[in-house]
């Protein structure tokens, strides 16, 4: 299986790029994972919440194949401990799917298309992080989640 993070708009802040990185170069003892940032929509300004939603929409569908198992983080989504969301990459690993795609949407979130492709809907807080923060958060709990199934000292309990 193979793990791709999505994430509309890049980041110009050069310590979360260098913590991601690092996070990234980490995860390359465990599974094959791609970080691919999907250029903000020009002139945004001039569109509304929904015709901005639905540009992104129409960019992350396009980067999502039919055999693909997409999940959403979405602050409506289901919370995971870190042990259960290993269970999860388990669980997805397990199942034969081929690639496991995560998106971070935009600022207002993603089209109806979007959650309709979805197979589910993450959350890793209830609290409202920036959508750069959140790159960083996932990368390094995808590390800790393979830790953890490889019994590894990284996680403590």
């Amino acid at each position: 299986m193979k793990i791709k993070l999505l994430a509309i708009g890049k980041t110009d802040n050069k310590q979360l790029i260098a913590l991601i990185d690092e996070y990234q170069n980490r995860l390359k003892h465990y599974i094959k994972f791609e970080f691919e940032v999907i250029p903000d929509i020009k002139n945004a300004k001039n569109l509304s919440e929904n015709q901005q939603k639905e540009k992104e929409g129409e960019l992350i569908l396009a980067k999502v194949n039919n055999a693909d198992d997409l999940i959403l983080l979405d602050d409506k989504g289901k919370h995971y401990t870190s042990i259960e969301f290993s269970k999860l990459l388990q669980k997805k690993m397990n199942s034969g799917i081929k690639q496991l795609i995560l998106v971070i949407g935009g600022p207002y979130g993603f089209s109806e298309a979007v959650y309709k492709k979805a197979k589910g809907k993450l959350s890793l807080s209830k609290m409202t992080f920036s959508h750069q923060m959140i790159r960083l958060f996932i990368v390094e709990q995808i590390y800790r989640g393979f830790t953890i199934l490889r019994n590894e000292p990284y996680h403590h309990e």
